[in-house]
């Protein structure tokens, strides 16, 4: 028998896909965690208890059947988490509902996988079967508009393009521009209007103006050789196009404002195609003249179907589809044109519908056509070009077909970017916590008693909702993370005797009296809780978070060599803990109060500092330490060391 002493000083790989539970030759193994459940990975090394959330309100109707958060940056000052349920927006500032907007047009048909965008005071919402609404914040919270667009033009396509040779000759006023047209005949209405005239030797013009069955006005799109009359049969009216986006054709499906123009991605008749309106005038597509400032138009031109699925500013405009990644590659701080709009593809990945992609300085975050791989897209310097990378390499696991997806940006040294993707199979929440200048990738796991549906981010606040029982029945709750909160769904008071906690009535819950921790409460109906210990400056009542965080199987190395399957016994544990109340090691609870005179009739204390655990029982093949802890209160791990027994015989 001999005995070593194993330490694990950071956590920075966060938890490990149990395929790659044999990799012991890989860096990442010797920092990950084989669980990693409802704790987040710090960027110095530790991993801490995740915030719990704090109730806001009930939806009404039926959001199962569809709910959207979207953020809206109004200022500096005034920020807001919009949530979207069938034909209702409910706005909310600083972590609390301040208004309701009702019969906004948006059905909870549209609400997975609806797109938006934001410039000023203005939020446009798309969908393909949904005209293009907007969203505009007023004077105050409470001021909100919702209205669908009004477009100055919009782009024609030929869905069934015929071409006829009216009768008699054609005159140009002028060989390019807007223009005059005269025919010698009457030939001309005013349904005309959008379609195009072709002239042979040369010229080609959009008619956007009846006068006179005999004149209209034209933009040319190609110059006419002169202005002599053009032959009876040498020209030709060409006929069947229509508006792109429309009710029958379908509307844009993804949105992105880019250097001074709105970009539509992809509609139901056209998916493979992106519009750009003309330079500041964001409702008008007119391309005709191919100016610089005029619209832009373009299709993938692939061998494979691409339907677009997303669109992003970022380095360069960039395209997500089902089939791929596409750019409209910019050299130098050259704009986009018409005449240099050209898309190129940058990968084959192919992008899941209705979940947004997220962008890092680093690069843009993605979830793959499957939903089984979170990727990463970035251009390289090196190789001037764009760059794959799986971040989900060794978390795949944590991906059950994501629904929803978005990022917290680190604003403190002691936070990484919070990655939160909402899974629709058990409705967990994959948290990758990251630091991609180090090359950090820490994922974890939130789960929660329900389900967690959506998920969506205010500058800082990480906004919920949620599926929880009340009463025997599904209710659905929008809740915000709260650094202060130890609890999930809970209400936060201060000096009140009692808490309302209606809104889970038939629960059990937890609270919190000055510190005082009362388990396991049955909300009564009427759902009033009262506490043990009246408090005197702060109270909490709400759900249990149910904490774990379990080592990867122990590598020893032994005469014998680097052996897993070894029979080992943990013979001590020493933790190393920050700001901690409570700590659970092998099912072990670990004293943290220091007995005396009055110890017990105070709160639980906070510990920072080394405990150490001996007696640990029992032989096993892994040598794995489990850290668990359900009651609420703090809890931050930075690292461990262990003594461990190890049985080398048969």
């Amino acid at each position: 028998m001999a005995r070593f002493v194993s330490m694990q000083t950071n956590f920075t790989s966060g938890e490990l896909d149990p395929l790659v539970r044999a990799r012991v030759d890989i860096d990442s193994y010797r920092n990950s965690l084989e669980i990693a459940k409802n704790v987040i990975c710090q960027p110095q090394g530790g991993v801490t208890r995740r915030p719990g959330t704090k109730f806001i309100n009930e939806l009404a109707g039926t959001p199962a059947n569809g709910s959207r958060l979207v953020s809206f940056e109004f200022s500096v000052d005034d920020s807001y988490m919009l949530c979207f349920t069938n034909d209702t927006m409910y706005v909310y500032k600083n972590k609390a509902l301040v208004h309701t907007e009702t019969s906004t047009g948006i059905g909870s048909a549209y609400l997975e996988k609806m797109c938006w965008t934001q410039s000023a005071d203005t939020l446009i919402i798309v969908h393909e079967d949904l005209a293009p609404r907007k969203i505009v914040r007023g004077a105050s919270d409470t001021d909100w508009t919702v209205s669908t667009i009004t477009f100055k033009s919009i782009p024609n396509y030929a869905f069934s393009l015929s071409a006829s040779n009216p009768a008699g000759t054609l005159t140009p006023s002028d060989v390019s521009g807007k223009i005059t047209l005269t025919a010698s005949s009457a030939v001309f209405s005013a349904g005309n209007v959008g379609q195009y005239i072709n002239a042979v030797p040369q010229g080609r013009a959009k008619i956007v103006e009846f006068l006179t069955t005999t004149t209209i006005n034209v933009v040319t799109e190609f110059p006419f050789f002169d202005t002599s009359a053009i032959a009876n049969g040498s020209w030709e009216l060409e006929t069947g196009y229509e508006d792109v986006w429309s009710a029958s054709k379908g509307f844009p499906r993804t949105v992105t404002f880019h250097q001074g123009r709105l970009y539509f991605g992809g509609s139901k008749s056209r998916p493979s195609t992106i519009w750009g309106s003309k330079v500041g005038l964001f409702f008008s597509f007119e391309a005709v003249e191919a100016l610089d400032d005029d619209a832009v138009e373009a299709t993938l031109d692939t061998n494979t179907f691409n339907a677009i699925t997303d669109i992003i500013s970022g380095r360069d405009l960039q395209i997500f589809t089902t089939g791929g990644e596409f750019a409209v590659l910019q050299e130098g701080l050259s704009a986009i044109t018409p005449s240099n709009f050209f898309l190129s593809t940058t990968s084959r990945n192919g992008s899941k519908e209705g979940v947004r992609v997220q962008q890092l300085e680093s690069g843009i975050l993605f979830i793959q056509r499957q939903g089984k791989a979170l990727s990463e897209i970035a251009y390289s310097d090196a190789t001037l070009s764009y760059q794959t990378s799986k971040v989900s390499l060794l978390s795949g696991h944590l991906l059950k077909n994501p629904k929803s997806m978005d990022i917290r940006r680190a604003v403190n040294t002691d936070e990484n970017d919070l990655l939160l993707l909402v899974n629709a199979d058990d409705g967990s929440m994959a948290a990758f916590s990251l630091l991609r200048s180090q090359n950090v990738i820490a994922p974890s796991e939130f789960t929660t008693t329900g389900k967690f549906i959506d998920v969506g981010v205010d500058i800082t606040d990480i906004y919920v909702v949620t599926t929880r029982t009340d009463s025997g029945s599904d209710k659905h709750y929008v809740e915000v993370f709260d650094d202060n909160s130890l609890t999930d769904c809970g209400v936060i008071g201060t000096t009140s005797a009692t808490a309302n906690m209606a809104h889970l009535v038939g629960g059990v819950v937890n609270c919190i009296s000055d510190g005082y921790v009362e388990l396991d409460q049955t909300v009564p109906a009427g759902g009033s809780i009262t506490f043990a210990n009246a408090p005197s400056s702060s109270s909490e009542c709400g759900l249990s978070i149910d904490v774990k965080i379990k080592t990867m199987p122990l590598e020893l190395k032994v005469q014998a060599g680097t052996r897993i399957g070894f029979k080992k016994r943990i013979v001590e544990v020493n933790a190393l803990l920050f700001e901690t109340q409570n700590i659970v090691i092998n099912d072990n609870l670990v004293p943290i109060r220091s007995l005396g005179s009055g110890a017990l009739d105070l709160s639980v204390p906070v510990f920072t500092g080394t405990k150490t655990l001996h007696g640990i029982l029992g032989y096993n093949n892994n040598g794995q330490i489990t850290v668990t802890q359900s009651a609420p209160l703090k809890l931050t791990l930075l690292g461990l060391e262990y003594k461990v027994a190890v049985h080398q015989g048969t």
